[in-house]
């Protein structure tokens, strides 16, 4: 029995190659079927993010499921071989572990330390459950692999720096105002940067939106998914009478809030606290407002500081996760040894069953009529015996096997007791 894991991501394939890839698994149903009925593969889970696409499987014969699932691969649209050659990897047994632990533990992400990638692979499992496309080894996995990552989420402090400029900004807002619960919002600008900014504010629970752009049908887009307010970009500052955060990416090349507003608008705040971030480049927010009373102004220097010492604190953190997961990583492999242990010993014991009943029946000829009493005694006796042979071999295997040496040594018990005899010996 073996695992097998086979994938590209972004270290290995452009994104055009992982959008192509992803094309062949447009309905979890219909990957499964196809998947299921390759030749060596019995349980398998597939997931696809915008970061990577990989399959992992149990296989009795990994060459076969290899090069089935590479073709696979290879039926993506307008693929051509020696490029898929070059970004495909091959992972077996326990590195195929150890890269599914450490993708979920978010330690092979693009950004490292993201808790994206766990849900999505979460997702993954449950497709292929529901497309009964996994078996008991994964399905150990990959309840194995969520405490693996939570573990690692528990233990370490991979997650908690901020390494991204939008999140940065949001734990900046929580610095100042201790919890955003209830805050209210106000994005300047509708682009990817508002988009990511929101997503983290919202997480943080705060309660209104506000979504200010030049084109104010963008605007509104953005505020109906986030169930926020639209508003034009020439009611800036009358808002900044109701928001308790400014977030601004817009990019305008002059000043959209001068000082002499700010300090007007916080007037009619009644000095209420105001934190402004100004991730644009060239700046929105004119610098001198930083300069008032109860103004917090930060600019994309300044989270670009955090950022670069919050990814050293997680390559920091990354060291003590990567010891988590070679740790765990020895104890599921531990577990796998004494699943495959379990064929042998069955065989052991099936064999000395034939035997016992093979002599018994030979002496009982000789024996002449005995009572139900003798008999069982009879069985008795040789049954135990038989055990006795047995208990320490089976002990042995479920015990003192070496993870590096288990085939071979399972190989060598199978050939003393002759429990292949149909195998064909090879010089």
């Amino acid at each position: 029995m073996n695992l097998l894991l086979v994938g590209v991501n972004h270290k290995t394939a452009p994104v055009e190659m992982r959008e192509k890839l992803c094309s062949l698994m447009p309905e979890a149903g219909e990957a499964y079927r196809r998947l299921q009925a390759l030749p060596g593969v019995q349980e398998v889970l597939c997931y696809r993010t915008c970061n990577r696409v990989e399959v992992v499987c149990v296989t009795e014969d990994a060459d076969t499921a290899a090069r089935e699932i590479k073709s696979f691969f290879a039926e993506a649209p307008e693929l051509p071989a020696h490029i898929l050659d070059n970004a495909l990897y091959f992972y077996r047994d326990a590195d195929a572990v150890q890269h599914l632990f450490r993708v979920a533990a978010s330690l092979d992400a693009l950004v490292v330390g993201e808790p994206q990638i766990l849900g999505q692979v979460k997702e993954a499992y449950r497709q292929a459950t529901q497309n009964r496309a996994t078996g008991a080894v994964l399905n150990r996995l990959l309840h194995k692999t969520f405490s693996v990552a939570k573990r690692v989420r528990t233990e370490t402090g991979i997650g908690d720096h901020a390494v991204s400029v939008s999140y940065s900004a949001v734990n900046l807002g929580k610095k100042i105002f201790g919890d955003l619960a209830g805050k209210t919002a106000l994005l300047v600008g509708a682009g990817e940067m508002a988009e990511l900014a929101l997503e983290h504010l919202k997480r943080q629970g705060v309660a209104r939106f506000i979504i200010a752009n030049r084109t104010l049908e963008r605007a509104v887009r953005l505020a109906r998914r986030f169930q926020g307010v639209p508003v034009a970009l020439e009611e800036l500052e009358e808002q900044l009478a109701a928001a308790d955060i400014l977030i601004s990416s817009t990019g305008s090349d002059s000043y959209l809030l001068t000082a002499g507003q700010v300090k007007a608008a916080m007037k009619r705040r009644k000095q209420r606290p105001l934190f402004l971030i100004d991730i644009a480049v060239p700046r929105d927010l004119d610098p001198a407002i930083n300069e008032l009373d109860n103004v917090y102004l930060y600019n994309i220097d300044d989270l670009k500081e955090v950022v670069e010492h919050n990814v050293e604190r997680r390559k920091e953190e990354a060291v003590k996760a990567e010891r988590l997961v070679a740790e765990e990583t020895l104890k599921f492999m531990d577990w796998l040894a004494t699943l495959a242990v379990f064929p042998t010993i069955i065989s052991l014991r099936e064999k000395a069953a034939g035997i016992v009943q093979a002599e018994l029946k030979k002496s009982l000829g000789h024996l002449g009529p005995l009572s139900p009493e003798q008999q069982q005694a009879l069985d008795l006796l040789t049954q135990s015996i038989a055990n006795k042979l047995l208990h320490d071999p089976i002990m042995y295997l479920k015990n003192n096997h070496h993870r590096k040496r288990s085939r071979q040594e399972l190989d060598l018990i199978r050939r003393i007791f002759n429990l292949d005899p149909d195998r064909v010996e090879t010089s």
